[in-house]
């Protein structure tokens, strides 16, 4: 795990200690960035082009350096100016320059406009400090009191480390009841006293005393005075910039790894990554260049006429070499498909998504079967402590033997399509702000192609008429309630359990998430106690003022803000030594991209196939297939459910005495109940239940893997603590 932390003291405040934090203590392993009182880490093993500092004093110009350096000797006076940047960041030292001068009169939002994922940290004579979040949510901060100060990470355990802070069995109950709404998460963490920036926010830090601010509206974007054609093309330009730039600046990895990875094994988001890496013309062995715009290293700028220098691609910066060019012997990029049963018995395997055959050469496909070693829930035949430990509970944890054989196999930096669903595709409580908007003839677009799949799966009666009039008396009612008023009506749910089993067909399930707040899957088999501990969260919640967004936009955000959560989890759970994972469509410029596309683009069938048909049409690529993106998915479900058989009696061990239930979480009569009907071969199983279970045996897992670990193991010099950091509790 890679953590930025550090703190900023300041006078005491009430019912904190009146002491400065002590100069021994120190993460472990760590990098100075800069010293003095308030001083800042990089934690872990980062790369040196993942550090970037630059330093602005008055009379002189800026100076930017890049990798571990020695902290600046020279003390830093009131008028100094310091920004670090540490991730993928696109800018050139110019433009990290001019940053930081632009930032001299407060202004912070372009600090996060740059490609790539990255964090920034601002700096401002010897007292203030700021660090930016990201619209996602993958790259977030946290804040802690400490010392009559803040102390800050961008992981949440250092903290919770630091300050000895217990669980929030609260926050645990939050998560698993409603994974989704801010307005029972709030800003907490499953560590008591621990913070989490909501995304899209700025930590400000004077004088010790933490300020959040936001850095982006939270309803930018839309169709407001962009067509559809201006979006995509912007979309584009985001997504081959973000692409490319991480690229063009991996570094080689070890021997027996390839350079460049991507993973064909998630439909056409992953094959368009892949595409657009593939597409980038590096040398067989080059070093790679960091270049944010303008033709491949070592070209020239094309000329304005001539065939042998034509530029092609309707997007800004994107180049291709014409036909007639010398070209070098291109680089091979390991594309990655998991689950294909074919491969042991050694027949040829299709890739899943098609690619073009131009790319097929470069590809150094690589297929990996599903074998027990690797299937969800494989860790509980084994140890279940013995995995590692991440900062927060999640359900990718019960597959991260899965995800880290397809990581492994993958490119010292491996691509991936990860969050592309949650930022292009139109979330169904969408169609409430058509309706709010008065477009509600645009409704009929999608709730035909809901109608026709309910057709096809239940029958004429409940294609053709249930389903039409549910989803589009469910769009009218959410476009009509208040938000207070849709809290307590979810608290009242919550208290007499009324909560979704994810059955039914799929117009059900969209009439379903047609909602200010939707309980989670998880949520059936918690306890009385924690049901209503988080009916309470909500009703507080609904006493302060309402959104200032419409209620399709504010679900789609803060479901993208989870999923984004998910894949910080992944990277943690799976990430091999020195590799580094990407998600290009988690990025700032592509999320601010996305939000320009209109929603009823977004919610017209196959709207997100469309549109990367259309991302990769204004890179060149034209020679996609008729059917790309149109054939059916595999069952993502089957290998969850041969996991669970298999791990059955390792689930029946994990929930003989669960610390969830010694927390007072769960129902343990029901859970125990669903698992076995669960590992029942010949018993029906809706997604949605799975998904629920994963939830709760991941948290479960997480807790057994928090009491395994040693307090203090992220600090030196820390004092014992008087009593356990992290031991789970009742509700009070």
């Amino acid at each position: 795990m890679r953590w930025l932390t550090g703190w900023c003291t300041g006078a005491p405040r009430p019912g904190t200690p009146a002491h400065e934090p002590p100069g021994a203590i120190a993460p472990i392993a760590a990098r100075p960035l800069w010293s003095g009182p308030d001083p800042l880490w990089a934690v872990g093993d980062w790369r040196p082009e993942e550090i970037r500092l630059v330093t602005l004093r008055p009379g002189a110009p800026a100076v930017v350096t890049t990798g571990p350096t020695s902290p600046d000797p020279v003390e830093a006076g009131p008028a100094v100016l310091r920004l670090a940047v540490l991730g993928h960041c696109g800018a050139t030292d110019a433009e990290l320059a001019a940053g930081l001068a632009a930032a001299r009169g407060g202004a912070v939002r372009h600090l996060t406009a740059w490609p790539g994922g990255y964090t920034a940290v601002l700096r401002s004579g010897t007292r203030s400090t700021v660090l930016l979040t990201d619209l996602a949510g993958a790259r977030p901060v946290f804040h802690t009191p400490w010392g009559g100060g803040t102390a800050y990470a961008t992981a949440a355990l250092p903290l919770a480390d630091l300050v000895g802070a217990p669980l929030d069995t609260g926050h645990l109950a939050a998560r698993l009841a409603c994974p989704e709404a801010p307005e029972a998460l709030g800003t907490g963490t499953p560590y008591l006293g621990v913070q989490r920036v909501p995304p899209g926010h700025a930590l400000g830090l004077r004088d010790g005393r933490p300020y959040l601010s936001g850095y982006d509206e939270p309803g930018a974007g839309g169709a407001r005075g962009r067509g559809e054609a201006a979006a995509v093309g912007e979309l584009t330009r985001a997504l081959l910039e973000s692409v490319r730039f991480r690229v063009r600046t991996s570094p080689g990895g070890p021997p027996g790894r390839a350079r460049l990875g991507v993973d064909l094994s998630y439909g056409t988001a992953s094959a368009t990554v892949a595409l657009l890496a593939a597409a980038v013309p590096l040398a067989a062995g080059g070093a790679a260049v960091p270049r944010r715009s303008g033709p491949p290293p070592g070209e020239s700028e094309p000329a304005a006429a001539g065939p042998a220098a034509a530029r092609t691609g309707a997007v800004k910066g994107s180049w291709a070499r014409a036909a007639g060019r010398a070209r070098s012997a291109p680089e091979p990029v390991a594309a990655v498909t998991s689950g294909e049963s074919a491969a042991s018995a050694g027949a040829p395997v299709p890739v899943p998504v098609p690619v073009p055959a131009s790319d097929v050469p470069r590809l150094r496909h690589t297929v990996l079967a599903a074998g027990p070693d690797t299937l969800p829930y494989a860790d509980l035949r084994t140890d279940p402590t013995s995995g590692r430990l991440t900062d927060e509970p999640g359900p990718e944890l019960v597959a991260a033997a899965w995800a880290g054989a397809r990581f492994e196999a993958g490119g010292t930096d491996h691509l991936t399509g990860y969050g592309a669903r949650h930022v292009l595709d139109g979330h169904p409580a969408r169609l409430a702000d058509l309706v709010r908007a008065g477009r509600s003839r645009e409704l009929l677009s999608p709730v035909a192609a809901l109608a026709g799949a309910d057709r096809a799966a239940a029958g004429v009666l409940a294609g053709a008429l249930r389903t039409p009039l549910t989803v589009v008396r469910a769009a009218h009612r959410l476009a009509r309630s208040r938000w207070a008023d849709a809290l307590d009506d979810t608290a009242v749910k919550l208290t007499l359990r009324r909560t979704p089993d994810g059955g039914g067909t799929a117009g059900t399930r969209s009439a379903g998430d047609l909602a200010w707040v939707v309980p989670g899957p998880a949520a059936r088999w918690l306890s009385d106690e924690a049901l209503s501990a988080v009916a309470l969260r909500l009703r507080l919640a609904a006493r302060e003022p309402a959104p200032g967004e419409h209620p399709g936009a504010h679900r789609a955000r803060h479901a993208l803000h989870r999923h984004a959560r998910g894949f910080r989890t992944l990277v943690h759970a799976t990430e091999q030594p020195g590799q580094r994972l990407h998600a290009p469509f988690l990025d700032n410029q592509v999320v601010r991209a996305a939000r320009l596309l209109p929603d009823d683009v977004r919610l017209q069938p196959g709207a997100r196939h469309a549109l990367l048909r259309s991302v990769l049409a204004g890179t060149g690529r034209t020679d996609l297939p008729p059917d790309w993106g149109r054939r059916p998915r595999p069952d993502r479900t089957a290998p969850a459910r041969a996991g669970l058989r298999l791990a059955a009696d390792g689930l029946a061990e994990l929930f003989d005495a669960p610390l969830l239930a010694e927390a007072g979480l769960i129902d343990l009569p029901a859970v125990r109940t669903a698992l076995a009907r669960a590992t029942d071969q010949a018993g029906p199983l809706p997604p949605a239940t799975l998904a629920g279970l994963a939830e709760l045996v991941a948290t479960e897992l997480w807790l057994r893997r928090i009491r395994a670990r040693r307090h203090g193991a992220c600090w030196t010099g820390l004092p014992h603590p008087t009593r356990p950091a992290l031991t789970p509790t009742r509700f009070p």
